[in-house]
């Protein structure tokens, strides 16, 4: 294996070649270095700290659209159901105990998911328009429930959320540990589960699938209840971490979580994709945003910076193609 590294490294068309295949890895490398150049502060465990807690809650909801994505769909809702869901976990956590106010928004993210996901599989229906529709009625039924106001946690459940929230453990949020415990489980299903093994077939080739007996409808009605169970867990730690639940979180978060799908190397078309490299990408859009912030760059460029990041990965995903 050394061996044929070692060739395919010694021609330049081969070290092109391993660039682009490991590129998410080498774009995170990059921005670190970067990143400790430019800031003397990047690398204080203060700023690290944050850099983890604020790519939390978009990075679980980016593990839910990756997959859904493997199945060749797209889940446009999530970042609305995190408003909505934040919404109803504020409003549980002041009028019953802690767990069955987590368990309760987690079942009602399950079944948004459901919506979606039996509007694409069983109805038909393009998963661009299923998952908007979702989106715009979620984010009113938001808006509705908490008349467009913040809804504050005044319970010791919802005080104990809170510290859990903004606190850390060994020195990592806690928020980033449920993170990457999601990751990881993320990670398992995928490479060595059948369900994941099964979502990818159908992504590769949703017929050939559906030929050799695999209950498609099935498994592309589950992802889109799984993106919304994780829409439902990105919502309680956005909502413990600031306090309250607000009809305005997760503003464009959809954007983001396909951006670090694409950026880790999935394929929009489906059947290409893995949690790890996805990681990869919310920490990759998280270091570009603490950078900018850094150089005190205004939102809106941000934004313009985004975008261009997500149309070189495309970029690179055709060269890697060929």
């Amino acid at each position: 294996m050394a061996l044929n590294l070692k060739q395919q490294l010694s021609s330049p068309e081969g070290l092109l070649k391993f660039l682009i295949k490991y590129n998410t890895i080498f774009i995170f490398i990059v921005l670190l270095i970067f990143s400790a150049v430019i800031s003397d502060v990047f690398f204080t465990s203060v700023n690290l700290s944050n850099l983890l807690k604020q790519v939390s809650g978009i990075g679980i909801i980016s593990i839910g659209m990756l997959i859904v994505i493997l199945t060749g769909g797209i889940d446009l809702s999530v970042g609305s159901l995190v408003a909505l869901l934040a919404v109803t976990f504020a409003i549980l956590v002041n009028i019953v105990v802690l767990p069955v106010a987590i368990l309760i928004t987690v079942v009602i993210g399950f079944g948004l998911g459901s919506v979606s996901g039996y509007l694409v599989a069983y109805q038909k229906m393009a998963p661009f328009i299923a998952t908007l529709a979702l989106m715009t009625v979620a984010r009113g039924l938001g808006f509705i429930y908490s008349k467009g106001s913040p809804i504050t946690f005044k319970t010791p459940g919802g005080e104990f959320m809170s510290n859990f929230a903004n606190n850390s453990t060994i020195g990592v949020p806690n928020i980033a540990i449920v993170f990457f415990i999601i990751v990881a489980a993320a990670f398992v299903m995928l490479r060595y589960n059948v369900f994941g093994r099964l979502i990818i077939a159908i992504g590769s080739n949703e017929e050939a699938s559906r030929l050799s007996g695999i209950k498609v409808n099935k498994y592309k009605f589950l992802v889109y209840a799984i993106s919304g169970s994780l829409a439902a867990i990105a919502a309680i730690i956005v909502a413990s971490r600031t306090n309250l639940g607000s009809p305005n979180m997760g503003m464009a978060w959809e954007l983001d979580a396909i951006a670090a799908v694409v950026i880790g190397g999935a394929s929009l078309n489906g059947g290409r994709g893995s949690a790890i490299n996805t990681l990869m990408g919310v920490l990759i859009l998280g270091l570009i945003g603490n950078i900018l912030n850094l150089l005190n760059v205004p939102s809106y460029p941000q934004q313009v910076v985004k975008g261009g990041i997500i149309i070189f990965a495309v970029l690179l995903q055709r060269f890697e193609n060929k």
